[in-house]
């Protein structure tokens, strides 16, 4: 079976926990609650991981949850800081409610990414999907995270502005696109997971600006899923829950590969049997097998349909190499 080497890179969920009620997402509707549980990460877990792991070079931490809810946020800042390892949350964050001391911690110790899921350009538009969330605070925060990096002179962190394509926001992605360069942000339009939930109308503007109408549509034009590039994580940033457990991908949270990273040791959990024959299913090279948390997951089961398996030639998702600049 396939053992990987000790990956630089892994992901470490900061919080399970998020304030906003997002109608499809599975932290609002506690499909996450009997796998993932709720909390936070611990400081005393992450100090202790990272002086039994000086391999470890880059951490993303955020995923389900929100990570700005974490009380013990700033000093995983500071200590990763300290330890000389990279954070990012490049998965998202709705960024509605951040302490001053917390946002002054983003630019003053690094963070090297910051992806903020904002779907609209106007409060009207961002609060249909972003239930309880608000559009002008996001700004404002975004603003005084600016005002921080000129302060610092710093170019950290680099600031993404995530829109996630719906029926009724995309004629508002033209302003958005605007605003995020106002803002000294990149943009990012992302097709929609669930096509039940306001369905996008100008279908043509949305392949144009995303390769595809919806996720179904770039399946059939690529054969493959839209988030097939997730499943690398198994051997290049393997996703651990905020209490240890080891999830493998960002993807999954309906079950587990054994062990835990706090108490056993993480470079036991991400060579553990179950995460190595998940490789080798992954690659095509072991059958399906009911205890692997990947045999029932979306992805798995498309390439698995159409006999099109991992390409690890490719190599990896490279996703993160980026932040080495500078650094």
């Amino acid at each position: 079976m396939t053992k990987i080497p000790r990956p630089d890179r892994i992901r470490l969920e900061a919080s399970t926990f998020c304030q906003l009620k997002c109608p499809s997402c599975p932290t609002a509707t506690h499909a996450i609650d009997s796998t993932l549980g709720k909390g936070f990460l611990k400081l005393r877990d992450f100090k202790k991981l990272l002086n039994e792991n000086p391999w470890v070079k880059e951490i993303e931490l955020s995923n389900y949850g929100e990570i700005f809810l974490n009380p013990e946020l700033l000093g995983i800042f500071q200590h990763a800081f300290e330890m000389g390892v990279l954070l990012t949350a490049d998965v998202g964050v709705n960024l509605n409610f951040v302490k001053d001391n917390v946002l002054e911690g983003l630019v003053k110790y690094r963070i090297r990414k910051l992806k903020c899921s904002i779907d609209g350009a106007s409060n009207v538009t961002y609060t249909k999907y972003r239930v309880g969330g608000n559009f002008d605070v996001v700004m404002s925060n975004i603003r005084k995270i600016n005002e921080l990096k000129e302060d610092y002179g710093s170019e950290y962190p680099h600031l993404i502005w995530q829109f996630v394509i719906f029926g009724h926001n995309e004629h508002e992605l033209e302003l958005a696109k605007k605003k995020a360069r106002e803002n000294n942000m990149s943009f990012d339009a992302k097709l929609s997971w669930d096509n039940e939930i306001s369905p996008v109308r100008d279908l043509e503007m949305v392949r144009e600006e995303a390769g595809a109408s919806s996720r179904k549509e770039y399946f059939e034009i690529n054969r493959q899923d839209y988030m097939q590039e997730i499943c690398h994580q198994l051997w290049d940033m393997p996703q651990i829950n905020w209490d240890g457990k080891n999830l493998g991908c960002c993807q999954n949270f309906w079950g587990d590969f054994g062990g835990n990273a706090f108490t056993n040791g993480l470079e036991a959990c991400l060579n553990s049997e179950k995460m190595n024959y998940a490789r080798d299913m992954l690659s095509g090279l072991q059958e399906s097998r009911d205890d692997i948390p990947c045999t029932t997951c979306s992805i798995y089961l498309g390439m698995k349909n159409e006999r099109r398996w991992l390409d690890r030639k490719q190599g990896s998702w490279n996703f993160f190499h980026w932040i080495r600049k500078g650094s």
